[in-house]
């Protein structure tokens, strides 16, 4: 019987009554289960980068070079249009403001074309490249850092070249850049096409063109590096000795991560087992098998 006023846990008795004095030092050394450690959690630079692409960041950057876009033309088309003969002179020799407009593409693309032709054809090109970006943005990864900074700039550019299209029938051009090598790419060019002019002077551009080509120039990186990566992941990791020769299991782990198990005070081992390893043959089980060694073996007929 224990006392029930002790709040405390009772001791176990074994069916003869008697409390083991060594069970408890033993339970309370045996090893507990350790918990496996909480994760880290992922800090705020890696949750924003491992989530998407809004569209809200898209339309920000797409509006902001619009905007520059519109504006620089605007202020370009006030100041510059009664100073053709005066252009306002940045960098001696290199570079200049001047106005002018481009009614074709890139280096003059389908300038001679009529009108009837070369309108709908740069509207419907710009539809076509609006139409990418956006479908292209939607399947981004969440690492695609490089195009997600270089298609809001493209469709920036390609919006403001088709609102020239659209309300001038022609694009609104005012930094005009010059620069020996220029003439180098020229004069090499010159050897393989007829007819190419060489000169020294940069196709006039606008602010439109600077956010095509940093975006174009973004969307050339992100593939060079995706690309690399993809590489990278494919390869093999080389072979090690601890990679191909498993590891052996360590007895003294295994041993310690058993709890102990203390005997029970006062148990007695069954009778006839204790102190023995196995059973002993008795005296007519030995005069058998002696029988059996002395017999002889049968005969076996020849063929």
């Amino acid at each position: 019987m224990t006392d029930p006023s002790n709040h405390g846990s009772a001791p176990l008795a074994t069916p003869g009554g008697v409390v083991p004095s060594s069970l408890s030092p033993a339970v309370s050394s045996a090893p507990s289960a350790e918990l496996p450690a909480p994760l880290p959690e992922p800090s705020h630079s890696e949750t924003s980068a491992a989530e998407p692409p809004s569209f809200v960041f898209f339309s920000v950057v797409a509006a902001v070079s619009l905007v520059a876009d519109i504006a620089t033309k605007v202020w370009a088309e006030i100041t510059l249009l009664h100073r053709a003969s005066h252009p306002i002179v940045l960098i001696e020799d290199h570079l200049n403001l001047t106005l002018a407009y481009n009614p074709g593409g890139a280096w003059g693309l389908a300038q001679n074309a009529s009108e009837q032709l070369r309108k709908p054809f740069f509207v419907l090109v710009s539809m076509a490249a609006i139409w990418f970006i956006f479908s292209l943005y939607g399947r981004l990864a969440p690492g695609q850092q490089a195009l997600k900074w270089g298609l809001p700039l493209v469709l920036g550019g390609a919006l403001g070249n088709l609102a020239d299209r659209l309300t001038r029938s022609q694009v609104i051009d005012f930094i005009d850049y010059r620069a020996d090598w220029i003439r180098s790419m020229n004069t090499q060019i010159a050897r393989f096409a007829d007819g190419w002019s060489v000169t020294d002077h940069w196709p006039t551009f606008n602010v439109a063109d600077i956010a095509i080509c940093v975006g174009v120039g973004l969307m050339a990186v992100d593939m060079i590096t995706s690309r690399r990566g993809n590489a990278e992941a494919l390869e093999p990791a080389p072979l090690t000795q601890k990679s191909i020769a498993p590891a052996a299991p360590n007895a003294d782990v295994q041993a310690s991560a058993l709890p102990a198990v203390p005997p029970m005070a006062g148990a007695a081992e069954p009778d006839g087992l204790a102190g023995t390893s196995a059973p002993e043959s008795t005296p007519g089980a030995r005069a058998l098998d002696a029988r059996a060694a002395d017999r002889p073996a049968p005969d076996v007929p020849e063929r």
